[in-house]
C-alpha cells in the first residue's frame, strides 16, 4: 500500500523516508534495507539528483549496479530536462568499470598480467565472441572424443565452459580448481569426473589462448582488474580521487568479488548509498551471492530499512507470506484472512494449452477495454519461454490488435524470423561468398520481407524465380519471365515489391570498403522498413534487425588482420557462427525499448525480474509445471557448489537440490508478488506443452491457500 507523500522534490512527490535518504549527509555511508517496491531506487536516483544540486561534480559519482537493466531509473534521471547541467556520472557495472580501468592501464599491467604480447592493444571479447574462439579449441578436441558420454549441443557446451571460467572469477578461485571443486561434490558414478576433467582442459587451453592473444573475455577481464590492478597503487589511487560518492543499487545482485572491493574502497568514498532488497538474489545461478552482501549491515555507518510497499496492496502482502510460508513447510501452519474474503489472485484450470492461451488474450482484452487498464500494466510470466509458446501467444496477439513486448535473454538471434530473412537476402545478394540459401529460406525470406505475400505466393516466387544454377552471379530472376497467368495469380502488387527488392539486392552487393553493418541498416532502412514491405511498422521485428547490427558491430571490431580475416570473410564468417546458434549478447537498447514501450510483457519470469518494474496485473502460466521450480540441466557445472558458501568436499545431495529449489521458487514469487499493484491471474493444465501431466510445488502451494481461504470463508457464513 502507498504511503502518503508529504514532501515535492523536484517532479515527483517523495515520501518522509525517501527524502532522509536523498538529503542524507554527504559525508559517511548508508545501508537502504526494504523489500521491492518500496522506493529505494527511486530514492537513489534522486540522491544522485540531490548530489549534483548541492554541487558535486557528476565526474565525480560513481553509480554501480550489477546489471545495465537495473540502471534504468539513474539513465532517466540524467536525461531529464530539469536535470542540473553537470559532468556525467559514470553509471557501470563491476565489470565495466574491470573494462575501462583495464582499457587505461593496460601498457603497465599487460606484462604482470601474462599477455604474450603487452606492447599491443587488447580486445574484449562479449559472450559471442568468446564463443566464437573457444569454438575453434573445443571442435578439434570434440573430434578426439572429448565429452563422448554426453548428449549435448555444441553451444550449451561452450556456454558452460564460459560460465566455469566465470564462476572461478566472480568467486574468486583460479580455474585450475574447477574439475576439483566440482568432483567433490559429485555424488553419483565416478565417471563423471572425467567430464569435468575435460571441461577444465578446455576452460585452461582457451585461457591460455586468451593470453597469447591479448584477448580478454569476462573473467579474465575480471581476474586481472581483481588480482593485478586494483591492488597496485596507482589503479587504487586513481579510483579513489577520481570517484568521491558513490550509490550502489542491488547489492544482493552483485558478485562476491564486486563486494570485496566495495568493502575496501568504502572507506575512502566521501558519501555512499548501498541499496539492498531484502530477499533478493534471484540470479545465484550467473555468480549473484546475497549472502556475500550482508557484509555491509556491518560496514555502514548508517542503516535505514523501508518497510512499507508502494506497490502491492495488504492483501497481496497476506498472499506473499501465506504463498512463502506455503512452499517452505508444505503447508499452511498459521491462519490467513483476506479482507472481506476477496482474494488477490484467480487459478483457472484448463486441459489443454490452446485453452490457455485464448483465456490469456480474452482476459487481458477485458483488462484494457472495460477496466481501462495500459498494457503496460500486464505481464505474462512463465517459467521458460520456449520458440512454440512464444509463436503462438505472439499470434494471437497479433490478431487480437494487442501491442506485445517479448524478451527472452537466452534467445539466439538467428531464431528471430527477421534476422533470418535479413541473412537470406544478403546471401542472394553477394553470391560469391558461396553460401548458397535453400529454396525453402528464400520462400522464407519472401514471405518475411513482402507484405501482402502469403505462404503460396512466395512459394511460387521461390520455386520460379530463385535459379542459382542458370547464373550463379544472379541467382534471382525476374518477375518479367513469368507467364502472365502465373503473374495475375502472384498479383502484380506482390511482383511490383518483389521486383524492387531484386533489382536492389543486385545493385547493393558488399563491397570490400563496406561493413555487413552498414549495408544491414541501409537493406532495413531503404527497403524493409518502407511501406508495402513486412518490417513496416514492425517493431518488434526492428529490435531485432537493430540486436543484429549490434551483434555484428562488436564481432568486427574483435576481429583482427591477425585472424586472417578481412571486411567480406568477416561478414561470410560471421553468418557461419550465427547460424551454429551461438548467443547474441544482451543488449541495453532492447532493455530500454521493453521498458518504454506500451505493450504487454511477455517474457519468462526471471527476466521481468530483472527489469524492477511493476505492473496492475499479471499472468502466471501453467503454475504446475516443473519449470517455476527445478533448475536448468547443467552437466558441465554447478552454479551452488561454485560458490564461496558451498563448503570444501561436501557432497551436493537430493536433499540440498530440493532445498535450493524450494529457496529458489519462494524467492522467484515472492519478488513477483512484491511487483504486482492489483491482482494474480494463475492457470493450470492437465496436460503441459509436451502433453504430459504435471503437479509441481508452486500449484500445490496454491492450492493449500485455497483450501484455508475456503474453509474461512465457509466459518464467517455459520
Amino acid at each position: 500500500m502507498s504511503t502518503k507523500s508529504t514532501y515535492s522534490f523536484g517532479d515527483i512527490d517523495l515520501n518522509t523516508e525517501q527524502l532522509a535518504v536523498v538529503t542524507s549527509s554527504l559525508n559517511g555511508s548508508l545501508l537502504l534495507n526494504g523489500d521491492a517496491g518500496t522506493g529505494k531506487s527511486t530514492a537513489g536516483a534522486y540522491r544522485l539528483r540531490y548530489l549534483v544540486e548541492k554541487g558535486v561534480p557528476g565526474d565525480s559519482i560513481l553509480i554501480l549496479v550489477p546489471q545495465r537493466s537495473l540502471a534504468t531509473p539513474y539513465f532517466a534521471q540524467i536525461q531529464a530536462l530539469d536535470f542540473p547541467s553537470s559532468s556525467m556520472p559514470s553509471i557501470l557495472t563491476f565489470g565495466g568499470l574491470a573494462q575501462r580501468m583495464i582499457s587505461l592501464f593496460w601498457p603497465i599491467i599487460a606484462r604482470d598480467a601474462g599477455f604474450s604480447y603487452p606492447a599491443k592493444p587488447c580486445r574484449f571479447l562479449t559472450l559471442e565472441t568468446a564463443q566464437y574462439y573457444l569454438a575453434k579449441i573445443v571442435d578439434p578436441l570434440l573430434q578426439q572424443g572429448y565429452f563422448e558420454s554426453l548428449t549435448i549441443d555444441p553451444n550449451r557446451l561452450y556456454s558452460q565452459v564460459i560460465d566455469n571460467l566465470n564462476k572461478s572469477a566472480v568467486v574468486g578461485f583460479p580455474p585450475s580448481e574447477i574439475s576439483t571443486r566440482l568432483t567433490q561434490a559429485w555424488a553419483g558414478k565416478p565417471s563423471q569426473a572425467i567430464i569435468y576433467d575435460q571441461a577444465q582442459e578446455c576452460a585452461l587451453l582457451f585461457r591460455d589462448y586468451c593470453l597469447k592473444n591479448n584477448l580478454l573475455d569476462f573473467s579474465l577481464q575480471l581476474s586481472v582488474f581483481v588480482n593485478t590492478l586494483w591492488p597496485s597503487l596507482v589503479c587504487k589511487k586513481f579510483l579513489q580521487q577520481t570517484y568521491r560518492h558513490l550509490i550502489y543499487d542491488n547489492i544482493e545482485e552483485d558478485i562476491p568479488v564486486a563486494h570485496d572491493v566495495v568493502e575496501e574502497w568504502l572507506p575512502k568514498f566521501d558519501s555512499a548509498l548501498l541499496i539492498q532488497d531484502t530477499g533478493g538474489g534471484y540470479h545465484t545461478f550467473l555468480g549473484a551471492d546475497p549472502h556475500s552482501s550482508q557484509r555491509f549491515l556491518n560496514l555502514c555507518s548508517n542503516q535505514l530499512t523501508f518497510s512499507i510497499s508502494q506497490v502491492k496492496t495488504s492483501e497481496l502482502d497476506t498472499f506473499e507470506s501465506a504463498l512463502s510460508e506455503s512452499l517452505l513447510e508444505h503447508k499452511l501452519i498459521n491462519q490467513y484472512y483476506f479482507r472481506d474474503s476477496v482474494l488477490p489472485f484467480s487459478v483457472q484450470s484448463f486441459r489443454f494449452y490452446p485453452e490457455v492461451l485464448d483465456w490469456v488474450i480474452t482476459e487481458i482484452q477485458e483488462l484494457i477495454n472495460k477496466k481501462h487498464a495500459e498494457p503496460f500494466d500486464i505481464a505474462v510470466l512463465t517459467p521458460f519461454l520456449s520458440d512454440a509458446l512464444r509463436f503462438s501467444f505472439s499470434s494471437r496477439f497479433s490478431e487480437a490488435g494487442i501491442p506485445y513486448s517479448t524478451y527472452r535473454p537466452s534467445r539466439s538471434l538467428i531464431d528471430e524470423p527477421s534476422v533470418q530473412t535479413i541473412l537470406t537476402l544478403a546471401k542472394l545478394a553477394n553470391p560469391g561468398w558461396g553460401l548458397k540459401p535453400t529454396q525453402q529460406q528464400v520462400r522464407s525470406a519472401f514471405l518475411g520481407s513482402i507484405a501482402s505475400c502469403d505462404l503460396i505466393r512466395a512459394d511460387l516466387l521461390a520455386r520460379m524465380l530463385y535459379r542459382p544454377s542458370d547464373d550463379p552471379a544472379k541467382p534471382l530472376k525476374s518477375f518479367d519471365n513469368v507467364n502472365h497467368e502465373m503473374q495475375s495469380r502472384i498479383t502484380f502488387s506482390i511482383g511490383e515489391k518483389f521486383e524492387s527488392l531484386r533489382i536492389w539486392l543486385l545493385e547493393n552487393s558488399i563491397k570490400n570498403s563496406e561493413f555487413f553493418d552498414h549495408w544491414i541498416s541501409r537493406l532495413f532502412g531503404e527497403m524493409l522498413s518502407q511501406p508495402g514491405f513486412a518490417l513496416h511498422n514492425d517493431f518488434d521485428s526492428a529490435n531485432a534487425v537493430s540486436r543484429l547490427i549490434e551483434s555484428y558491430r562488436k564481432f568486427r571490431q574483435v576481429m583482427q588482420p591477425t585472424d586472417g580475416l578481412q571486411v567480406l570473410e568477416s561478414a561470410r564468417e560471421y553468418i557461419h557462427v550465427l547460424e551454429q546458434g551461438i548467443l547474441a549478447a544482451q543488449s541495453l537498447t532492447t532493455w530500454n525499448e521493453q521498458s518504454k514501450s506500451n505493450a504487454v510483457f511477455l517474457s519468462p519470469a526471471f527476466s521481468f525480474l530483472m527489469t524492477n518494474r511493476p505492473v496492475k496485473y499479471q499472468f502466471w502460466i501453467d503454475i504446475g509445471s516443473q519449470g517455476w521450480w527445478s533448475r536448468l540441466d547443467q552437466p558441465l557445472t554447478q552454479p551452488f557448489v561454485l560458490n564461496r558458501n558451498w563448503p570444501d568436499g561436501k557432497i551436493w545431495t537430493d536433499f540440498d537440490e530440493v532445498y535450493n529449489n524450494q529457496l529458489t521458487l519462494t524467492r522467484v514469487t515472492a519478488g513477483l508478488i512484491r511487483r504486482c499493484r492489483s491482482h494474480i491471474y494463475m492457470c493450470t493444465l492437465n496436460y503441459n506443452e509436451q502433453g504430459l501431466e504435471e503437479r509441481g510445488a508452486l500449484l500445490m502451494a496454491v492450492q493449500n491457500i485455497l483450501r484455508q481461504a475456503n474453509l474461512v470463508k465457509e466459518a464467517t457464513h455459520v
